[in-house]
């Protein structure tokens, strides 16, 4: 793709892009990112499949709107998601199928043109970088002694996006007038929430396909910032942290990404932001899932909390499928949650263990028609060794054999 945008460029702005938008093949391969991606319908009411069973009109129509310049994004859907460990909801936004197929052509032609610019340090939403890139880089900065750590947090960072500044960030790479407007027009694209319906003045919604790519180039120029004055961020989209040698240099890099950001109309939530010697217990930071620690790291205890609430919905007492179809389904839930955590201290898997195997014991005895809690019997009847030959994955084991194997 980039190889092809690469005749429009004059001197760092990218133009005539508006046709790669456009174009049959780029509405195909959008296409099946969406379809991938899964999803509800949005406030047209249209389905991924009630999409596809009219996939060529569709994707013709879409098509000619945007060669037109005709197309125009239909209000979002606003909906709310629980946020792990907390009574609080976070708003989603879910655009129409439509409105994100052509999102996401637009995402394949602008963000080559970002990922030039993009910042070392900056790990979320983006091609083959994730978490545990970011995790690693932590790891990596400890080790070599930063271990004063500004733990900060983003007051509502994808809602308090401003417009207008934000779109001269755009403006600064891309002057196409045509892709500009359709970037404006997701900006500003209606929000309905029941009967309700109004336009954003500020923020990207998260839900829409776009809104990665946006926030990150908001963010862009504080990584660039931050680095120039010397200071070692580490960034994953609205989530970051600072490692520093000393308490001196930690209380400067706050006082510098706080100004930087306030330039920017955002804000760090004070109560929330942290300065911390990772090396004392008791003290600490949470990043990406973990905590780190005293020179370890383990799953945090949100992360603990949502894994116990996933295994709990597939081990209630009453679940009537066979003992084989419900070790299937926790292996399931465990060998992912384990993939991401595997490098945790050792510590943190065998009681895990034990509250599994003790939430198969209590569908057993009920089974059995045993009441109450009898855990000397419960270990009698159906030892550890009886859930390992059901299959059951341990964690403790699976780490075991990583370590024994690295």
């Amino acid at each position: 793709m980039l190889e092809a945008l690469e005749q429009g460029v004059k001197g760092g702005v990218w133009f005539s892009l508006i046709d790669k938008v456009y174009r049959p093949e780029t509405l195909r391969r959008a296409w099946l990112r969406v379809k991938a991606n899964k999803g509800g319908a949005g406030t047209d009411h249209q389905s991924i499949e009630g999409f596809e069973r009219d996939l060529e009109r569709n994707l013709h129509k879409l098509h000619e709107e945007l060669r037109t310049g005709s197309y125009q994004p239909r209000p979002i859907l606003r909906t709310y998601i629980e946020k792990p460990g907390s009574r609080d909801k976070r708003p989603l936004g879910i655009p129409c199928v439509r409105d994100r197929v052509v999102q996401s052509a637009l995402r394949f032609v602008v963000e080559p043109i970002f990922e030039r610019i993009f910042h070392p340090r900056s790990y979320g939403f983006r091609p083959e970088r994730g978490c545990k890139d970011a995790l690693r880089e932590v790891d990596r900065l400890l080790k070599a002694g930063y271990v004063w750590v500004v733990d900060a947090d983003f007051e509502d960072y994808f809602g308090s996006i401003p417009h207008e500044p934000m779109l001269r960030e755009v403006e600064q790479h891309i002057g196409d007038g045509r892709v500009l407007g359709l970037l404006k027009a997701f900006l500003k694209q209606g929000i309905m929430e029941g009967l309700a319906q109004w336009t954003p003045e500020k923020g990207t919604p998260q839900g829409a396909v776009i809104s990665p790519v946006l926030a990150n180039l908001y963010l862009n120029s504080v990584d660039g910032a931050m680095e120039a004055a010397g200071y070692r961020m580490v960034r994953y989209a609205d989530d970051l942290v600072i490692l520093c040698r000393s308490r001196e240099e930690a209380e400067g890099a706050l006082k510098q990404v706080q100004g930087q950001t306030t330039g920017k109309g955002l804000r760090i939530h004070s109560e929330k932001t942290r300065l911390v010697d990772a090396r004392i217990p008791g003290q600490g930071f949470d990043f990406l899932g973990y905590h780190f620690e005293a020179g370890t790291r383990w799953p945090r205890k949100k992360s603990l909390k949502k894994l116990k609430e996933a295994i709990r919905k597939k081990t209630g007492r009453s679940n009537g499928k066979s003992l084989e179809c419900i070790v299937g389904d926790v292996n399931g839930t465990l060998r992912g949650w384990f993939e991401y955590f595997k490098h945790s201290n050792k510590r943190a898997f065998p009681r895990l263990d034990q509250w599994i195997r003790r939430r198969l014991r209590s569908i057993l005895r009920r089974r059995h028609k045993r009441k109450g809690i009898s855990r000397g019997y419960d270990h009698y009847r159906w030892p550890n060794r009886y859930f390992r030959a059901a299959g059951l994955f341990s964690l403790e084991d699976a780490q075991r054999a990583l370590l024994q194997s690295s």
